[in-house]
């Protein structure tokens, strides 16, 4: 499962790896709000957005989790740490061999040997792996994890969706990411990091506007 973002989106086409990895996922959730009002305003589809936040949250109350059940991949050790602690103070256990900090991947397909030994190896499998890296990254290792484990499981590239329990990024109120404006927030918070990545964003609405959009149920 995939979570695209607005950024992330705007560069189908221009990113092959990215695309190719979206386009074979199973199944992806309406998180950017700015595409959700781009479908309306441009095409008249109404899409009800629903976030990586919420998604979480519904899974982490839906599903009863059990030592060994979850496999997280994250993007420092700090973050790591912090993940682990959360999930383990609010009812979900998980072992801290059973997160993976994940290097700087280079430009070009990702791949991961390492990761995929460690996956591949552990005597428990995980039912779930929660990729917590950033846009056009999780998503091509995602498919790369998803072509290559010896075993089935459900990957979901959340991204940044854990923070909003953890608050190691901007705090965002459930409130704020229901009505679409999580991204204003997060340039509130680290201007110099975000304006930019949500400019480059603009280049869906020629995306939306070139493209015919199918909506099928």
């Amino acid at each position: 499962m995939v979570v695209p973002s607005g950024p992330g989106l705007a560069t189908i086409g221009e990113d092959p790896i990215y695309t190719e990895a979206v386009q074979n996922c199973d199944f992806s959730i309406p998180d950017s709000g700015f595409m959700v009002l781009l479908l309306k305003c441009l095409k008249g589809i109404h899409l009800r957005k629903y976030s990586g936040h919420v998604f979480l949250q519904e899974f982490f109350i839906q599903e009863n989790l059990e030592n060994g059940d979850l496999f997280l991949i994250d993007p420092t050790t700090k973050e790591s740490e912090i993940n682990n602690t959360y999930l383990n103070n609010n009812g979900i256990p998980i072992n801290i061999s059973y997160h993976y900090v994940a290097p700087i991947y280079g430009k070009g397909k990702i791949y991961d040997q390492k990761l995929i030994n460690i996956l591949n190896n552990l005597d428990q499998k995980p039912k779930y792996i929660m990729i917590n890296l950033g846009s056009n990254v999780q998503e091509p290792l995602g498919y790369h994890l998803k072509q290559n484990l010896n075993f089935k499981c459900g990957i979901f590239c959340t991204g940044a969706a854990i923070s909003f329990f953890t608050v190691s990024q901007a705090s965002i109120s459930p409130s704020i990411d229901r009505i679409g404006l999580g991204w204003l927030w997060r340039c509130f918070a680290k201007p110099t990091k975000y304006i930019p990545r949500y400019i480059k964003a603009l280049k869906l609405i020629k995306l939306i506007l070139k493209e015919k959009v199918i909506i099928t149920k």
